[in-house]
């Protein structure tokens, strides 16, 4: 076995192939091809691994399938660690297989274009101007020209910059990332004043930048550690400055990335200590806001709500009850969904990459939210929203952006444009965002 034979022969082993993985994999839903399972995909792993030649293309396809959606790791009895598995295997994809043109300049375009938000901004606007030839593409660009068509660059103003030397009270990190800080600023805005509402400092160090769940996603190793290190010490530094208690990630993929740092770095002296610290301190913002007493306003109508729980939440963090606890103390009625197990179909660059199977899962999960007969649907997650939000009649908000609502901050966007709530909150009616200026730090606009 090639690789780093003995860990990976370890994860391996584990699988005792008894099926219950199939019953919750969207792509085994889907295809019923077993290769389309994580059995499947282990035993297709272990041959890959174990051979001197390189991956052959039917292994590549079918493990490019897989989502990363990690449900299966929540459904295994054996407890397999799958997420590192397919995350090993990918990475000796991407170093022993050479794939056709078409798909190394694509793939190189998303780890590129994606983990910088000024590159990013231009090339959305500049998509327009290939729609017009959507229907001659290869089956990724459309869907790259449709997702670009699905948001537009987004510049809600965030708190301004202030930078004393210190801070008096207690403080947290903010991972403002890349993706989100183009497409969906106003849920960092809505966080920012969430969190000093209620009299914690916000601290989003400008050099963290993405925290690498692009690049390892496509199996590009240094690439996400190369990402990652420029976090890592960013983060650091914030501690040293200003001894912030959390890094606090309102976008639930990145949440899990963060959270695996310390394995990420274990072999590697001059990071892993720093790595592994940062790791401890990372917590989705549900999870952060569970622990501050949040107290609604009176005026909210009780919406009925489907929310949604991102595969990256519910399965790779496994946070469940924290996002509903708080949804529900605010006084929305949470509906269920069916199969709100199953993905979405978005796991970042999937949706791009294999977008047949995404705009299956998308379409069998727009379905069942539209079912349920909520008035929104809010994940903490912005690939899910983004994905969905072409296949969904209702608005969709991230979760934070309810809470931020609920205990006196604006109203969201997408509910104001829905009339859900057609007059919008006065930000001088809550007297304790008046010191925002003085409270906030490197979130600049």
């Amino acid at each position: 076995m090639t690789g780093d034979a003995p860990a990976m022969n370890a994860l391996i082993r584990r699988c005792v192939h008894c099926g219950f993985c199939t019953a919750t994999c969207p792509t085994y839903v889907l295809r019923g091809d077993e290769r389309d399972s994580p059995r499947g995909r282990i035993q297709m792993i272990k041959a890959m691994m174990a051979s001197p030649a390189a991956p052959d293309p039917v292994t590549v396809r079918h493990i490019d399938r897989c989502l990363s959606c990690l449900s299966c790791v929540t459904t295994c009895p054996s407890g397999v660690d799958y997420m590192h598995l397919i995350d090993s295997a990918r990475a000796h994809i991407e170093t022993h297989y050479r794939r056709p043109l078409s798909e190394r300049v694509l793939r190189n375009t998303l780890a590129w274009l994606l983990p910088r938000p000024r590159l990013m901004r231009w090339a959305l606007r500049a998509a327009p101007l290939g729609r017009p030839f959507a229907g001659i593409m290869p089956p990724p660009l459309k869907a790259m020209l449709d997702l670009a068509g699905a948001v537009r660059v987004d510049s809600a103003a965030i708190p301004p910059v202030s930078t004393p030397s210190k801070l008096s009270q207690r403080a947290v990190a903010l991972l403002t990332g890349c993706v989100q800080d183009v497409v969906a600023r106003h849920v960092h805005a809505a966080t920012v004043r969430l969190l000093l509402r209620h009299g914690v400092t916000v601290v989003a160090p400008p050099t963290a930048g993405c925290c690498g769940a692009i690049a390892h996603h496509l199996g590009k190793d240094s690439a996400a550690k190369a990402d990652a290190r420029r976090a890592i010490n960013a983060w650091t530094g914030a501690i040293a400055d200003h001894g912030i208690e959390a890094v606090i990630v309102n976008a639930s993929g990145c949440g899990t990335m963060l959270k695996d740092y310390g394995h990420l770095f274990a072999d590697d002296p001059d990071y892993a200590d720093k790595a592994a610290r940062i790791a401890s301190m990372a917590v989705d913002i549900s999870e952060y806001l569970i622990r501050l007493d949040l107290v609604p306003v009176p005026d909210i109508p009780p919406l009925r709500i489907a929310y949604h729980p991102a595969c990256s939440l519910n399965h790779g963090q496994q946070v469940r009850n924290e996002p509903r606890t708080l949804l529900t103390k605010m006084g929305f009625t949470l509906l269920p969904i069916a199969e709100e197990h199953l993905c979405c179909g978005s796991a970042g660059t999937y949706s791009i990459l294999q977008p047949e199977i995404a705009g299956q899962l998308r379409n069998r999960k727009a379905a069942a939210i539209t079912a349920t007969g909520a008035q929104l649907m809010a994940s903490g997650n912005v690939g899910c929203n983004t994905h969905l939000s072409s296949a969904l009649d209702i608005p969709i908000v991230n979760t934070v952006e309810l809470l931020d609502w609920a205990t006196g901050g604006p109203a969201p966007p997408a509910v104001v444009q829905a009339g859900l709530f057609p007059t919008d909150r006065n930000f001088s009616r809550s007297p304790d965002l008046s010191n925002l200026q003085s409270q906030s730090r490197g979130l600049g606009s």
